[in-house]
C-alpha cells in the first residue's frame, strides 16, 4: 500500500511539474512586458538619449541562439539513449550560456566606456533601463544555468533516458524560454531607440 502511495505522489508530481513551469514563465512574461512598457513611455521624456546596442550585445545574442540549438540536440540524443552526444551538448549549452553573460556584462562595459551608467548624476533614463532590464535579464539567464547545472548533474547520475526525460525537458523549455525573452528584449531595443 505504502508503494502505490508513493507512485501515486511521483505521477502526480510529474504532471504537475510543466503546468507550475508554464506558470511562473507566465509571471516572468508579464514582468518584463511591465519593464518594456514602461521603456515605451519614458521615450517621451525630454532627457531621453538615443544610443546605439553594444556590439558585445550582437556576439551574447548569436550564442544565446546556439545554445538553444545545442540544448534541442541534447534533447533529441537523449531520446536515441546516446549518452555520449547528449553530454557532449549539454556540456556546450553550458559553456555557450557562460559566454552569454561574459559578453553582456562587456556590453556593459561599452556603455559605460561610453559614459552611460546605471545610476547617478551621469546617467540617463534610457541607460538606466537598459541597464536594469538586461540585469534582470540576466539573473533569469543565471537560474538557467543552475538549471542547466542540475540536469547535467542528474544526466551524469543517469536520471535520464528515452523512456524519461522529463527533468532536461523542464529544463530545456526553461532555458528555451530566457532564451527567446533575450531575443524579444533585444529586437525590443535595437527598434524602440
Amino acid at each position: 500500500m505504502g508503494q502505490t502511495l508513493e507512485q501515486e505522489y511521483k505521477s502526480a508530481k510529474r504532471k504537475s511539474a510543466k503546468p507550475m513551469l508554464w506558470v511562473s514563465m507566465i509571471s516572468m512574461t508579464m514582468m518584463f512586458a511591465g519593464l518594456t512598457s514602461a521603456y515605451v513611455v519614458s521615450r517621451k521624456r525630454n532627457d531621453w538619449v538615443s544610443f546605439d546596442l553594444p556590439e558585445a550585445f550582437y556576439t551574447s545574442t548569436a550564442l544565446i541562439i546556439l545554445s538553444s540549438i545545442t540544448f534541442l540536440l541534447a534533447k533529441f540524443f537523449i531520446k536515441k539513449d546516446n549518452r555520449q552526444l547528449t553530454t557532449v551538448f549539454l556540456i556546450t549549452t553550458l559553456l555557450l550560456g557562460a559566454g552569454f553573460i561574459f559578453f553582456q556584462f562587456e556590453g556593459f562595459n561599452e556603455l559605460f566606456n561610453e559614459g552611460f551608467v546605471f545610476a547617478g548624476a551621469q546617467s540617463t533614463v534610457k541607460s538606466s533601463f537598459i541597464y536594469g532590464i538586461t540585469l534582470a535579464h540576466i539573473a533569469h539567464i543565471a537560474a538557467g544555468i543552475v538549471v542547466l547545472l542540475v540536469v547535467i548533474f542528474n544526466h551524469f547520475n543517469k536520471k535520464y533516458s528515452s523512456k524519461d526525460t522529463l527533468g532536461l525537458e523542464l529544463g530545456a523549455i526553461f532555458w528555451h524560454f530566457v532564451d527567446i525573452l533575450w531575443i524579444y528584449l533585444f529586437l525590443f531595443f535595437y527598434f524602440i531607440r
